[in-house]
């Protein structure tokens, strides 16, 4: 099992800015908006540096992506409003990654890991997951796969799905794979997955490409949208973990340049 590198940014949100082993850089970065993303202040329109965003406490609605990816981290910790978020990374071989969710007990909230990865259009998630609940255009819920776990080659169609009680999945790109796994530690809380699917088809007019793989507390992407927020419990604090590991072929692969959007 190769070891994996993980490099934040705790001044620009803590946003996570690079997730490699020796031979494969996994992270989509979009150097065309690097100076925008590091311009933010809270409030702004999210700007979709690619990467890897802490959405807390919401993913969707306002404000949107979350309010924390725009504020400076210290330590590893972040407020906003009632609530913090504490972060902790170690890696050994693979990486693992803790989170501590505070607030005042009964708060609502959304924490997902807004991970865009750099993938082939060969590439495909695999994931233990029974449904797909679709965010964008009519909804509903389709059985999974229904065709979501191919994430190429690109169509002209951008499709956002959470993946309810989703708690692993693997992304197999050529000899190589990313793993990732996730639960909560002591308390109950559910975990789902939540699935960006852009084969360039958004935004409108100037459409790029990004996969976003992106474990989450909660079944909704927002606070008033369907599905269930995840709450802080009766102690106040909820603990969270996700690990990480890669497997890759015998032929070392080169670094990837990062991709822009299309234009």
């Amino acid at each position: 099992m190769p070891p994996l590198t993980v490099e934040v940014d705790e001044r620009h949100g803590g946003r996570w800015t690079s997730l490699r082993t020796s031979t494969r850089e996994w992270l989509w970065r979009n150097p065309a908006v690097a100076d925008a993303r590091a311009a933010v202040r809270p409030g702004a329109a999210f700007v979709d540096a690619g990467g890897g965003e802490e959405c807390f406490p919401t993913v969707r609605g306002e404000p949107d992506h979350g309010d924390v990816w725009t504020r400076d981290w210290r330590h590893g910790d972040v407020r906003t409003g009632a609530l913090g978020l504490h972060r902790q990374i170690r890696t050994n071989g693979a990486a693992t990654v803790t989170y501590d969710v505070t607030g005042p007990p009964g708060t609502p909230f959304v924490h997902a890991v807004h991970l865009l990865l750099d993938v082939s259009e060969q590439a495909r998630l695999e994931a233990p997951a029974t449904v797909a609940h679709l965010l964008d255009g009519p909804g509903g819920t389709v059985p999974w796969p229904s065709g979501l776990d191919a994430l190429g080659p690109d169509d002209g169609t951008a499709v956002a799905a959470v993946l309810p009680g989703c708690a692993a999945a693997t992304v197999v790109d050529g000899p190589d794979a990313l793993s990732l796994s996730w639960r909560v530690l002591a308390d109950e809380a559910e975990c789902s997955l939540l699935l960006w699917r852009n084969l360039c088809g958004w935004p409108a007019g100037r459409p790029y490409r990004s996969i976003g793989v992106e474990p989450m507390l909660g079944t909704a992407a927002d606070l008033h949208g369907t599905g269930t927020p995840a709450t802080i419990p009766a102690s106040g604090r909820l603990t969270w973990e996700l690990t990480l590991s890669v497997r890759n072929g015998l032929r070392p692969r080169r670094l990837r340049r990062p991709a822009g959007p299309r234009r």
